[in-house]
């Protein structure tokens, strides 16, 4: 069965190398944090989902055309958040045309996204993802939706997002905190099997673009 699982993966996902980037944005707020994440991740990824990403993360700001080259894009900070005319509409292209956005609030976010998600999705709302959803299925099973993995307002994790023509673009993390997660043991001195269900749930939103 592990077999035949592993092979499914390998068919489904692209044989050649992807690469992820990490959304530089303007507004002052920190969109360097978690420098070792998105590296841990595809290490993570490439070794257990069977992906074949480069290894360094690509940075790309978000009026940059070259946004539409990657299938997943991460975003996080704790602070404010500007897009600027041309940001949104090639925000909106790269979503609308197949490309994925994750932003992950790395606590102090959140009043300031939302308002830029509304600007690029004014007429879609932002829903709350059901512990149903696929991205919490496989190839880990995360029965209750979003793992929480730091603790700031004590808050439950959770995961919104957009959808256009029922497929999910946009997946906004909410008092969760993945990214914090997917750093070097050292930095936040998580224990292992926090660190595991971080990466396991990153990994889910990884093999959810390469596989739909």
């Amino acid at each position: 069965m592990k077999k035949l699982f592993c092979l499914f993966l390998l068919l489904s996902v692209s044989c050649f190398s992807q690469e992820i980037a990490l959304l530089k944005y303007n507004g002052g707020g920190d969109w360097y944090a978690n420098p070792t994440s998105l590296p841990n991740l595809i290490r993570f990824c490439n070794s257990n989902i069977y992906t074949q990403i480069k290894a360094k993360p690509s940075t790309v700001e978000p009026g940059n055309p070259d946004l539409l080259s990657y299938p997943f894009v991460h975003m996080t900070g704790h602070g404010n958040v500007v897009f600027s005319d041309t940001d949104i509409s090639n925000l909106r292209n790269y979503l609308n045309g197949g490309g994925f956005l994750h932003i992950d609030d790395n606590y102090g976010m959140d009043q300031y996204i939302r308002k830029e998600i509304k600007k690029i999705f004014p007429n879609n709302n932002l829903v709350e993802i059901p512990a149903s959803h696929p991205i919490f299925q496989k190839p880990f099973p995360f029965p209750n939706g979003l793992p929480k993995i730091h603790e700031h307002d004590a808050k439950r994790p959770q995961a919104f997002g957009i959808f256009v023509e029922n497929k999910l673009v946009l997946l906004y993390t909410y008092e969760c905190d993945l990214g914090d997660g997917w750093e070097d043991p050292e930095v936040n001195n998580d224990p292992a099997e926090v660190r595991q269900k971080a990466l396991k749930m990153g990994a889910n939103i990884i093999n959810y673009i390469f596989t739909n």
